[in-house]
């Protein structure tokens, strides 16, 4: 499958060698090719120059946004959450048209440090501004109730453990689910939120994730959602 994730970060470059791994063919949309191939100094949250880990991975190309987005035929956005609709807005309404646009940004004020708190929460959500904003692609939130590396290997957490979708396209959601197994999330551990109003609470959940993580000293976790037969 041909995959565009946008997002330069730690978490685009975690998606991309996984799925590039798994035989997709992967590319990566900036705003500026030469510019962040220029960069030698670890980006805000101590993230490698870019270009260190082109060289480790080749098999991976950098494009612009636009070109992105005509490549996919699912776009991965795993770009910042306060940059993330203006990431889109780079990529363009007609490229998106049709894709299933899978959501893993959380609308994260980090300013005062851990936990954060949301710039968008109980009556909106980021995942829904971003259908409303691009009402042709075909938007599903997902992923972003674990750390980038839970997410690509669920088997860094024992046992069972759940893993949400949310999103108004059933076939959208049912693609996205083809991926999280691909990535080793068994079926019985995908729990179907519903419409893409799903996301308030999943993204909303970003308090307690962050909590835990300071309780703990570390993102390898999940929760497990228990229900009776």
């Amino acid at each position: 499958m041909k995959i565009a994730i946008i997002g330069t970060g730690m978490v685009g470059r975690g998606l991309a060698a996984r799925l590039a791994g798994l035989g997709h063919d992967v590319v990566i949309g900036t705003r500026d090719v030469d510019v962040t191939l220029a960069r030698t100094t670890p980006d805000g949250m101590g993230t490698p120059p870019y270009v260190q880990w082109q060289q480790e991975n080749s098999n991976v190309r950098l494009v612009t946004l636009p070109e992105a987005g005509a490549h996919g035929e699912v776009v991965i956005n795993a770009a910042n959450g306060q940059n993330a609709l203006a990431a889109l807005e780079g990529v363009g309404a007609e490229p998106l048209a049709g894709k299933v646009l899978l959501d893993l940004a959380l609308p994260l004020d980090l300013s005062k440090g851990l936990p954060p708190t949301l710039t968008i929460s109980n009556t909106d959500s980021l995942g829904e501004q971003i259908q409303r904003a691009f009402p042709d692609a075909r938007v599903v939130k997902s992923l972003n109730s674990v750390y980038y590396q839970v997410m690509i290997d669920p088997t860094r957490v024992p046992g069972p453990h759940s893993i949400f979708v949310a999103g108004d396209d059933s076939d959208a959601k049912s693609i996205v689910e083809g991926l999280l197994g691909e990535f080793g999330w068994p079926t019985e551990s995908i729990i179907d939120l519903g419409d893409i109003t799903g996301a308030r609470g999943v993204e909303m959940y970003a308090r307690l994730f962050f909590t835990l993580y300071n309780a703990f000293g570390t993102f390898d976790f999940n929760i497990n959602v228990t229900r009776a037969n």
